[in-house]
């Protein structure tokens, strides 16, 4: 799990958001218990399949959106209780938007000063143009937003929601709109900008690479509830369940059985289990194995038939299929270009070796 000495920044805890019903006096659960702590100058991330409710959380935070129970508490106070919600207006939060809500009649340096208050129009456009130049935007300040791509558009909405200097920046799934190829690669650099501010950020999105790019932090949900908050490292080799595994990189799972060891016996193989994994010998298991667990060896005496390929660019991600039926995933150096039906050597080479009891459908 997550630990570092930083002080929490955002908390929340137990916290559930119902909507209205259509019956009278009914309500539909979104959020349900959920509770999540981000430190100071992390960058976190909730991510999830649609409908999973992570942005009914950001309206949550910003205080669009009231709480059943729980708590919300943002450095150090609390924003929001079943009986309490402090005015969006004066919680510091920047929002960056899905859409990027850029004024098309405004020039980008004046969406930027938008929400500066305080200072004169001369010292807000000034203050615009030094944060367009802190995401990256040199001598577009007089320009409009149509007139820029979709990724420095989205940088303008970033600038925007960073120059009031907020103790808190959500981003509400940011790169949905981009091409694939560009969301990776934006969310590398929006990294580097939170990161070179000291920005605290929560974003929301349903691509785990957008989130792996970005978050230091990033938690799994299903079904408005918190599954997993940790690292990507441990999400993905260390899924706390079924739906983790399954969510997070590519794999199957395949059926063995323990044995004295520790180690599980699969088709494929014995392989070395964890002692903090291990159950009593000879327990059926599903076991976890991620395409990169197989490997593609000309001279292995063991093959398998291509039955489907997705070109990614420097890899092939490959659906293998053994004489005995069981499917597996490998991902193959894209030099390796094999057609569907031709058989290919494999083997296994796992360093991390995840289980689920048969029992288990989490």
């Amino acid at each position: 799990m997550i630990n570092n000495k930083s002080p929490i920044h955002l908390n929340l805890e137990d916290i559930h958001v119902s909507y209205p019903g259509e019956k009278s006096g009914s309500s539909i659960p979104i959020v349900k218990g959920l509770s999540m702590s981000l430190q100071q100058g992390r960058i976190g991330c909730l991510l999830g399949p649609s409908g999973c409710g992570k942005s009914t959380i950001l309206r949550a935070i910003c205080g669009f959106e009231p709480i059943q129970s729980g708590s919300i508490t943002l450095d150090s106070q609390k924003v929001s209780t079943p009986n309490y919600l402090l005015a969006p207006e004066k919680r510091r939060v920047g929002v960056v938007f899905q859409d990027y809500a850029l004024f098309p009649h405004l020039t980008n340096a004046e969406n930027v000063a938008f929400g500066l208050r305080g200072i004169s129009k001369k010292e807000a456009i000034q203050k615009a143009e030094d944060w367009l130049i802190r995401v990256g935007l040199h001598d577009v300040g007089n320009r409009y937003p149509h007139e820029l791509s979709g990724g420095q558009q989205q940088r303008v909405a970033l600038a925007r929601a960073m120059a009031p200097e907020p103790e808190l920046l959500l981003l509400d799934e940011p790169f949905s709109n981009l091409d694939v190829d560009l969301r990776e690669r934006l969310a590398s650099e929006v990294r580097d900008i939170l990161k070179a501010n000291g920005t605290t950020a929560l974003l929301v999105t349903h691509d785990q690479f957008e989130a792996f790019a970005i978050a230091d932090d990033i938690g799994v949900m299903a079904d408005g509830r918190l599954v997993q908050w940790d690292s990507a490292y441990n999400l993905y080799h260390r899924p706390a369940n079924r739906f983790v595994a399954s969510f997070i990189g590519y794999g199957v799972f395949v059926p063995g059985k323990t044995q004295v060891g520790p180690s599980v016996e699969i088709e494929l193989g014995n392989l070395p289990l964890p002692q903090s994994s291990y159950g009593l010998p000879g327990e059926e298991v599903d076991v976890l194995l991620r395409a990169d667990d197989i490997v593609h060896d000309d001279d292995s005496p063991l093959l398998a038939t291509v039955i489907k390929k997705a070109f990614r660019g420097g890899d092939f991600l490959y659906t293998v299929r053994l004489d005995s039926g069981l499917e597996l995933m490998a991902m193959v150096p894209s030099h390796h270009n094999h057609e569907i039906g031709e058989k290919i050597g494999i083997k296994l080479i796992a360093d991390h070796v995840v289980t689920f009891s048969k029992m288990s459908i989490n």
